[in-house]
């Protein structure tokens, strides 16, 4: 059990602060993101500090980075005591290029919605002017202009 601390939270109050419902942070704490420690009657209760962990977890989230490599992220930083810039920027680092890609597609998907869809087939009337002669085609399917994979001859079956 830990240490009682005067910034101490209900589960309520600590789940209305986050901004979540409280079956999220049982869920969060059974994940191992967040923890909590229980007083002598069993109250379940929250450091303050762990609030911060919640808003990694929620904005990892809202990029699609699955709980997994946020779980990965936060067992990088400290426990106990507020989480410095410095600590999460190392702890962040994974993220920088898996994050810099998802950009680079969404903003592709955004530019090219109207035109093309950028399987390779010759089914929209427009891909003639992306892919004359079907010319992607030949890389297998699958969405390799948004993407930017291209496949090898040997991947192609």
């Amino acid at each position: 059990m830990r240490k009682p601390v005067t910034s101490d939270l209900s589960v309520g109050d600590f789940a209305k602060r986050a901004g979540v419902p409280v079956s999220t942070i049982h869920y969060y704490e059974a994940e191992g993101l967040i923890e909590s420690w229980r007083t002598p009657a069993n109250h379940r209760r929250y450091d303050r500090r762990e609030l911060r962990r919640v808003a990694i977890v929620r904005v990892a989230q809202s990029v699609g980075i699955p709980l997994s490599e946020i779980r990965t992220v936060l067992e990088r930083l400290p426990r106990g005591r507020a989480i410095s810039a410095d600590q999460w920027a190392n702890a962040a680092e994974p993220w920088k290029d898996a994050l810099t890609e998802r950009i680079a597609l969404l903003t592709r998907l955004r530019d090219q919605m109207g035109f093309c869809i950028g399987c390779g087939c010759l089914s929209l009337e427009s891909c003639p002017l992306y892919n004359p002669d079907d010319s992607l085609g030949a890389q297998g399917d699958g969405p390799r202009r948004w993407t930017g994979r291209k496949r090898e001859r040997s991947e192609i079956k």
